[in-house]
């Protein structure tokens, strides 16, 4: 089973995975849909904290249906955390592997949306009784990664600038994320509809469905803004278009000049 669109798709299918998508809705992978279609599924790939690309969160009650399902079936469920420290509204819900009293969680995250891309770092948290098998396949899929880097982001954690790192950002983004959602809204009006989800690092911009939203990425474009075609995302349905619109980026003086640069690329084409 698999929540999380396009995200590691092609990996899978190169080891001969059969993958199932699973429909989404306001909270989150419709886990009892995914449990009929797919009941012997081996694992689920999900992504609860913010669903990649939609934003929204798996609510409790599912992400314990999908626990009891993995228990009772010696399954899977890998939980991709890719952005689960970027929450602006509200309690985030707990991590999947925080319920996970079974150990049929396998938790993956990063630090490249979190510190730089280029640290090129990234963690799992296994089952104990995977531990071993993880270590001896590790090599085989990577060259692995510099200790240096490892002990310098280590060390930035123990002395607490990680945390104070996480927290000043959350401040930043949740207010660049509030400049942008309301200068769309004061320059689009009800031409765009705005989801703003509790977290995430992208808004989500829905269009009318007469125009491809790959056809507004390339005009976009051509005025030096990179937005994303939520299209794109798809793996085998059709899907309302709409725009996946950054924000960490746009400083809060910004907003509106963004706002009137994307209506000037796209504006003609969007009612």
């Amino acid at each position: 089973m698999r929540s999380s669109p396009a995200r590691g798709s092609q990996a899978l299918r190169a080891a001969d995975t059969r993958l199932v998508p699973v429909p989404v809705d306001d909270d989150g992978m419709r886990v009892d849909w995914a449990i009929t279609q797919a009941p012997r599924a081996r694992f689920a790939v999900v992504t609860p904290a913010h669903q990649s690309p939609l934003g929204v969160a798996l609510s409790l009650p599912r992400r314990l249906a999908l626990l009891a399902w993995a228990e009772a079936n010696s399954a899977w469920v890998i939980e991709d955390d890719y952005d689960g420290e970027f929450h602006y509204t509200g309690r985030p819900l707990p991590a999947l592997k925080s319920l996970d009293h079974a150990d049929v969680v396998l938790y993956a995250g990063s630090f490249s949306k979190v510190l730089f891309p280029g640290l090129r770092l990234g963690y799992l948290v296994a089952p104990a009784r995977l531990v071993q098998r993880f270590s001896e396949a590790a090599p085989l899929f990577s060259a692995g990664c510099g200790r240096l880097e490892q002990a310098v982001v280590a060390r930035f954690m123990v002395e607490g600038h990680f945390a104070r790192h996480l927290k000043r950002m959350r401040g930043l983004y949740g207010t660049r994320r509030a400049a942008l959602a309301e200068a769309l809204g004061e320059v689009f009006g009800n031409r765009l509809q705005i989801s703003l989800w509790s977290g995430g690092m992208h808004l989500l911009a829905r269009h009318s469905p007469d125009i491809p939203d790959t056809k507004l990425v390339r005009l976009a474009e051509r005025r030096g803004l990179a937005p994303a075609a939520l299209s794109a995302h798809m793996l085998v349905a059709e899907c309302a278009p709409g725009l996946l619109l950054s924000f960490t980026n746009i400083p809060e003086c910004r907003a509106q000049g963004i706002a009137q640069d994307l209506l000037q690329a796209i504006g003609n084409y969007v009612k």
